[in-house]
């Protein structure tokens, strides 16, 4: 339930409170007594595997959608922009921008009434002039529509008011809600996935503008460097031992090492209570067998000393029951961590070489890229500059125009692509045995080094049993992972790796390609896994590139 305040900006007194939030979709948890406060200053992310339900607390918290349990309080107003914005027929961007700053221009239409009102001296004019011009400058709203044109500019959105919202594309029209949004100055802005269609100036805009905005801000965002740039706290809807979520101060970094002392804690208590359940269970079994053997006393002894004895072990018996049950464990089981196998290489040795290689149109001029054991390389340029199709080429899926690639038969080679073509009809664990039973039988991997898909901590049990058409987009990605981790390879070549990940699994996969031994080619738009390679070899291909690229 979503109690209202007020309808009017309320500036320092705002507020947006959620007290004891609980939602079920289906027969599915997704929200479990989320509390949370929300002011002018705030600067929130809420975080959290696909699923976990962060859009549904942003439906919440506009009032969009009603909670099983808990209560919503706003004083002051709030706006969101979703993932995708409706094109409705006919309607055109002139009509949005008016829809999302009508309070600002309706503001300034009384202000006229009430000038002309105290122009012509008529009763009560005064007073109604004055309230008039209260609101005008509550809503800033003389400023209003030029806020929304410099967001528009600024986001690369459309900016003719004539244009139809069914003739631009899913990224165009959200650019335009969220310039929309940002010119509209409410108290809270909420914004699901906002960097989704960004290009790298409108990133820096919307950094920019959610630093700075007077109002309150919460974020939904798999962008780790956005959350680096603007949160201050983090809200972390993934599993937790009670079931609750987790709110994190000091940004990410806090998030970081609270959720990572929290992980410790989780799973030492699931241990202890584990092992103690362990001990109570074979205490019992121990007791039980002697109980069987009294009842088969050696010859001799006499019925008194049976009964006597048996009685003793069945009290025995039940005394460790009462304590086993007694010893429910509470703790859930933690979930599955991410192990990055040991990927051995040899050293000296060129793993992958390319000599002067070149694609037609898409590809050029011509790059020369050396790897051997511990190389990095990262892959930069703007879309159309030929990222992907580089990493075709040293893969050997696509064969250059021009030069060569050059890779030892026995260097195995793990290529992550940007688009998943997996068969959506066959199970994944299905697709993961028969990849390792091909490679086995093929010689190029010997049984002994291969990867089981339970070892790697990527999917659990029950997805392994779904058809890969069922996965979501997440889980087809870490499959996908899987499968050329599998290899165990001497060269990674990575396409947009971060795509569909979670924050939690990119953050373990960017530590581990820091460590492996493996060649590591990246080719990335992700602007915090660029600032986590940094001091990697770059390669840029909106550049003439005339030297070899080698670490």
């Amino acid at each position: 339930m979503l109690t209202l305040i007020n309808r009017h900006p309320a500036r320092q007194r705002a507020q947006l409170i959620a007290a004891g939030i609980s939602l079920t979709r289906g027969t599915t948890p997704v929200l479990h007594e989320v509390d949370l406060v929300i002011t002018p200053s705030s600067r929130v992310a809420i975080i959290g595997e696909n699923g976990r339900g962060k859009s549904s607390l942003l439906h919440v918290l506009t009032g969009a959608v009603t909670p099983d349990s808990g209560t919503v309080q706003l004083i002051g107003t709030v706006g969101i922009a979703e993932q995708e914005m409706a094109a409705e027929e006919n309607r055109t961007v002139g009509q949005v921008v008016a829809e999302a700053i009508a309070a600002p221009l309706a503001a300034l239409v009384a202000l006229d009434a009430a000038a002309s009102a105290l122009t012509l001296g008529e009763s009560g004019a005064e007073d109604r002039y004055a309230a008039a011009l209260e609101t005008a400058e509550a809503l800033d709203a003389w400023d209003a529509e030029r806020r929304v044109q410099i967001a528009l500019e600024a986001l690369g959105a459309e900016t003719d008011p004539a244009r139809q919202l069914s003739a631009l594309s899913v990224g165009q029209r959200y650019r335009v809600r969220l310039a929309c949004l940002l010119g509209a100055d409410n108290d809270f802005i909420l914004l699901d996935e906002p960097t989704n269609h960004l290009d790298r100036d409108g990133l820096d805009f919307l950094t920019s503008q959610l630093r700075s905005r007077s109002g309150g801000v919460v974020v939904v965002s798999h962008d780790r460097a956005l959350l680096l740039d603007i949160a201050e706290t983090i809200v972390d809807l993934d599993p937790t031992p009670d079931g609750r979520p987790r709110i994190y101060g000091n940004g990410y970094t806090g998030y970081r090492g609270g959720r990572a002392a929290e992980r410790e804690r989780w799973e030492l208590e699931y241990e202890r209570q584990q092992t103690e359940h362990a001990r109570l269970q074979d205490s019992l079994s121990s007791a039980q067998n002697r109980l069987v053997s009294g009842w088969r006393p050696e010859k001799g002894t006499n019925k008194h000393g049976r009964a006597t004895r048996a009685g003793g072990l069945v009290q025995s018996v039940h005394r460790r029951q009462e304590a086993l049950r007694a010893h429910a464990i509470t703790v859930p089981e933690p979930p599955q961590v991410f192990r990055f196998p040991d990927l051995v290489t040899r050293t000296g040795a060129i793993l992958l070489r390319a000599d002067d290689v070149s694609v037609v149109g898409r590809l050029s001029p011509p790059v020369t890229v050396a790897l051997s054991h511990r190389e990095r390389l990262v892959v930069t340029g703007p879309n159309g500059a030929g990222k992907s199709t580089l990493l075709n080429v040293l893969s050997g899926e696509r064969l250059p125009d021009t030069g060569a690639v050059r890779r030892p038969e026995s260097t195995r080679l793990g290529f992550l692509r940007q688009e998943s073509a997996l068969p959506p009809d066959r199970r994944a664990s299905e697709v993961f045995a028969t990849h390792i039973a091909a490679l086995v039988s093929a010689g190029e991997l010997p049984e002994s080094e291969a990867v089981g898909l339970s070892q790697l901590g990527l999917l659990k049990p029950r997805e392994t049993g779904k058809r890969v058409g069922e996965l979501s987009m997440g889980q087809q990605r870490r499959l996908d992972l899987a499968l050329i981790l599998a290899v165990r390879p001497q060269v990674l070549l990575l396409d947009e790796p971060t795509n569909h990940l979670s924050i939690a699994l990119v953050d373990e996969l960017t530590d581990a390609l820091g460590t492996t031994q493996a060649a590591v080619v990246v080719s990335t738009h992700d602007r915090q896994l660029l600032r986590d390679t940094a001091d990697w070899p770059q390669l840029s291909l909106d550049a003439t590139i005339e030297r070899e690229v080698s670490a």
